[in-house]
């Protein structure tokens, strides 16, 4: 795991930065706001320990400025206690807060949860539900799709349809269970709603759309998806 350090008083750096690689982390260090902001962007850090008074920018406008770009977990240090610059800390962007003086074991122990913490989240993002078929991936969570690894935006009622394709790959639906399941009774008798949909779909997802390869039509009968 890598950690920023940045804070004026070189001394308090220096010991953070002792105790931090004895516990295997990398620490890189830094004494003022803009250098922060600088290595923030550039330096792939797991985790940022920020100092609220520090030349050039403060802790609060290097938090803020950092969050312009990344969401990297931010401990603030400061030698206030009052909860309204707590607050401010918060708000600009902080995931922690530490008072001075503080014990470098308290230290540590805030970093452990964080990172911890963060590891879970994206543990959790990973395993996130995904409907991979061919070259297209669709996560109904975020009701986001890719094809070939690239973004696409469906409407509303194209995402329905093509979730329930992909939920149900090599099963052929007839146009009225389509209209059912997507768009229920409302639209009974309005077939050709559904040819229109899955046209729409191969244009945007079918590496070819005049011969598709995924999204498939059961003559006489319906469209399934292709299961390889």
């Amino acid at each position: 795991m890598k950690i920023l350090v940045v804070d004026d008083e070189q001394v308090l750096v220096k010991g953070i930065k002792f105790n931090l690689e004895n516990e295997g982390y990398e620490v890189e260090v830094g004494y003022d706001g803009q250098r922060a902001v600088e290595l923030a962007r550039n330096g792939g850090f797991d985790l940022i320990i920020l100092d609220l008074m520090m030349p050039k920018l403060d802790g609060l406008q290097a938090c803020l400025a950092i969050r312009e770009f990344s969401n990297v977990p931010i401990i603030m240090l400061t030698a206030k206690s009052e909860d309204a610059d707590k607050l401010i800390g918060f708000e600009s962007g902080a995931d922690d807060y530490i008072t001075k003086p503080f014990n470098l074991l308290e230290l540590k122990a805030r970093i452990r949860a964080i990172l911890r913490r963060g590891a879970t989240q994206r543990q959790e993002k990973e395993q996130e539900e995904r409907l991979v078929r061919a070259h297209v991936t669709l996560i109904p969570a975020q009701r986001a799709v890719w094809k070939d690894e690239e973004p696409v935006e469906l409407t509303a009622k194209e995402f329905d349809l093509m979730e329930l394709l992909m939920n149900n790959p090599g099963k052929v639906y007839s146009r009225s269970a389509l209209l059912d399941l997507v768009w229920g009774y409302e639209y009974a008798g309005e077939e050709r709603t559904v040819d229109v949909h899955i046209r729409r779909l191969r244009e945007k997802l079918e590496r070819d759309s005049a011969n598709p390869q995924l999204i498939m039509t059961k003559w006489g009968v319906g469209y399934y998806l292709k299961n390889d």
